[in-house]
């Protein structure tokens, strides 16, 4: 499947994240883990932010006073910028677009495992680089032991995943100029992984 293939999935699927029984919590806590090494909080910016602004209030209640979101969804950025019309939204394949600018903090919570496993370097490589001296990024991952890839349709319609796998992706990282200041499981047993990093 290619990015537009993921956009148009997640275009069918946007109740799942507007139903009570979506877990708002979930990736709470690393991120408030991440926040302990942000000393800089000005511009953050959110990799498929889909629609339901968790992170984006996070941010901005933990002092931030920008918040930029892209997502492949158009439907799913249709309701975000309801939820917030003040932020600035791009509708953009993370791997093809361009950072409008850096950020003191970037997150990808469960959405760069839709990308081509091919493109993983280079994407998290565009990530560390659009941070700020000093800024963090967190980004969650397949905890595999090698690199995967696979499609299902739990959520309905099939999607795509794909990991570099724990090592691919502390061997990316090392390459890069910054510092693993967090790698592991956080929803153990299942292989839900995160990692935080700091530019240099």
């Amino acid at each position: 499947m290619n990015p537009s293939d993921i956009g148009k999935a997640y275009d069918q699927i946007t109740h799942l994240w507007q139903s009570d029984k979506f877990d708002r919590a979930n990736g709470i806590a690393a991120h408030l883990r991440a926040l302990q090494f942000a000393s800089n909080r000005h511009a953050a910016l959110d990799v498929g932010c889909g629609c339901t602004g968790r992170f984006v209030d996070l941010l901005l209640d933990a002092g931030f006073h920008g918040v930029d979101g892209v997502d492949i969804s158009e439907k799913m950025l249709s309701l975000a910028r309801q939820r917030h019309p003040d932020m600035q939204f791009y509708c953009a394949d993370i791997c093809q677009w361009e950072l409008p600018g850096s950020y003191d903090f970037i997150t990808a919570w469960d959405s760069i495992w839709h990308i081509p496993l091919q493109e993983h370097p280079q994407v998290i490589a565009k990530l560390v680089n659009g941070l700020n001296p000093g800024g963090i990024l967190i980004f969650s991952f397949g905890g595999t032991d090698a690199p995967d890839e696979h499609q299902n349709n739990l959520m309905g319609p099939d999607v795509y995943y794909s990991t570099p796998g724990t090592e691919g992706v502390r061997e990316v990282l090392e390459t890069l100029d910054c510092s693993i200041l967090h790698i592991g499981y956080d929803q153990h047993p299942e292989t839900h992984a995160c990692v935080i990093v700091q530019r240099q």
